[in-house]
């Protein structure tokens, strides 16, 4: 469910039969792939292969990587485009933005859908309401919210006019975008674009397939050259150029919680170079909770653990990857559990019937299967459900479902990034105990949830989890935060908790500038209590 509304793809409608003969089109045309520098195509002699997770055998195309002149490159253009972007009016820009979303929405829905789901090994479903449905949202959304900061204003007495600019940061802003959600590839360069910024984009390689078409539609919807400047190149070398320029102003992530922890080091250690202090902003990693009361509804737990745990493969930094279950409730929950997974089927995206596609790489599929292999050996561990993998054709890894005896085991603690679901049995007795378990168990505080029927558990839960959590849900799973609805960051390690889909982002990409115009000055410097009386 978004704002945006949801296409279902049922058996013989247009929209279906549209996105299949979509699917075949791609799959039949190689791409070559160019970094857009300055509204140009720049292209490379060295070309970087894209197969399909669920089928890495097959070429879909190639990329161009590039090296540091073009990372300088886009840095330039970034600022070279800067005066003229942040001098549109906001409903200029915001036009550009609102035509992109109307693209999305009608003529290049089909060609995002299939790009992520080729690229990045997604259902029809989890494409659709992802690149689809929650980028037009941004898109749309980051326009209304824009509006609204333009309306915050100062008060002004008699005889003085106080206004409030919101100026775009003094710089240029990075975007480092992650591979398993379209719409954060491109909602976070254009979050800040929107309020005037100009941007250097690096998507992560696993997701330059749809990266490619998101960059499209924008310069179709009549993004002026250099504003949004989209660069392949290596991480630890974009780096090196970008954290070392005096012009940095703002970094706009969604990534691990290593590499933010590393980025936000060096930017530190480099506060001396800045013309003014970076905006740091970066959703990281999760290890989010279900928590379960002894008298909650086992049926739509059952459902929500199933979700919330290997929907996109558990691909999802709010993907329920811990549970907590009562001993009461737990024979029925891992019968309906067990019975949910064997109805799953797992396969290519091109079978629309498939729930579970593949993990997006070789490096994330061997980390994966380590902890599979670990659970397999652990006297602490059994596991209940999946287990087995297969990387032939794709990528492939069983739904799998970890028990543990021991609160603390790794698989409790550590982000896995897969569709793998650690579940500890607690006694009824030991509810409060629970509670301190799951807040202190790991140092991430992304999303979690509590199942209960009562009013006084639901409050003894959100109470005792108040900073375990900046998405917490009451009777529902972890995931799917909707744009203005459920504006979604975390803390701890989990992030800066800017809250991506909502105003407080959008107010991290403004300076703002307050103008005091006195239209009776005073002409005498003396107050009257200095005067002398008559």
């Amino acid at each position: 469910m978004t704002n945006e509304n949801v296409l279902q793809y049922a058996p013989g409608s247009k929209e279906r039969i549209h996105l299949q003969q979509t699917l075949q089109e791609m799959k039949a045309s190689e791409v070559l792939i160019p970094m857009i520098i300055n509204g140009k195509e720049v292209f490379t002699d060295k070309r970087i292969r894209i197969s399909p997770p669920h089928e890495h055998k097959y070429t879909l195309g190639y990329f161009c990587e590039g090296t540091g002149t073009h990372v300088t490159q886009a840095i330039t253009a970034a600022l070279h485009a800067k005066q003229s972007w942040h001098h549109k009016t906001p409903e200029e820009r915001a036009a550009i933005f609102l035509k992109a979303a109307d693209l999305l929405a009608g003529t290049y829905r089909a060609e995002i859908n299939a790009a992520t789901m080729l690229g990045q090994s997604k259902n029809v479903y989890q494409a659709e309401i992802d690149s689809a449905c929650e980028l037009i949202d941004f898109l749309r959304l980051n326009v209304q919210f824009a509006r609204e900061i333009e309306n915050i204003q100062p008060h002004s007495p008699e005889g003085i006019k106080n206004q409030m600019v919101y100026r775009p940061l003094e710089g240029f802003v990075f975007a480092l975008t992650p591979f398993n959600f379209t719409a954060i590839a491109g909602n976070l360069p254009s979050a800040p674009a929107l309020m005037g910024n100009t941007i250097v984009w690096k998507p992560a390689y696993t997701q330059i397939y749809s990266a490619r078409v998101i960059m499209k539609v924008l310069m179709e919807a009549g993004l002026p050259d250099g504003v949004i400047n989209l660069i392949y190149t290596d991480g630890p070398l974009t780096g090196d150029i970008i954290f070392q320029h005096r012009k940095f102003a703002g970094l706009h992530f969604t990534g691990s919680t290593a590499v933010f922890k590393h980025i936000t080091k060096v930017v530190y250690q480099n506060i001396d170079l800045y013309q003014n202090f970076p905006r740091i902003v970066g959703e990281t990693g999760g290890k989010d909770f279900v928590l379960a009361h002894p008298d909650c509804d086992v049926q739509a737990l059952a459902v929500a653990l199933i979700r919330g745990a290997f929907e996109y493969q558990g691909q999802k930094c709010s993907a329920a990857s811990r549970a907590y279950i009562p001993a009461s409730i737990w024979q029925p929950l891992q019968e309906k559990m067990q019975h949910m997974i064997a109805a799953m089927k797992v396969g290519t995206v091109e079978d629309f019937s498939n729930f579970i596609n593949a993990v997006i790489d070789k490096k994330a599929f061997d980390k994966i299967v380590s902890y599979i292999e670990d659970a397999k050996k652990s006297p602490e561990a059994t596991i209940l459900a999946g287990g087995t993998y297969d990387d032939s054709v794709g990528y492939f890894i069983q739904p799998t479902i970890i028990v543990t005896t021991n609160p603390s085991y790794l698989t409790i603690k550590e982000e896995i990034f897969g569709p793998v679901l650690t579940i500890y049995v607690y006694e009824d007795k030991d509810w409060n105990n629970v509670l301190t378990l799951v807040d202190t168990s790991t140092g991430y505080a992304l999303t979690g949830s509590i199942f209960a029927r009562q009013a006084i558990h639901i409050e003894e839960a959100r109470k005792a989890l108040y900073y375990s959590a900046g998405n917490f849900y009451i009777n529902d799973k972890p995931t799917g935060a909707i744009v203005n609805q459920q504006p979604f960051g975390g803390a701890r390690l989990s992030g800066t908790n800017d809250k991506a889909g909502s105003v407080l982002n959008l107010l991290r990409w403004v300076s703002p500038q307050v103008i005091k115009e006195n239209f009776a000055p005073p002409h005498d410097f003396m107050y009257d209590c200095m005067k002398l009386s008559e």
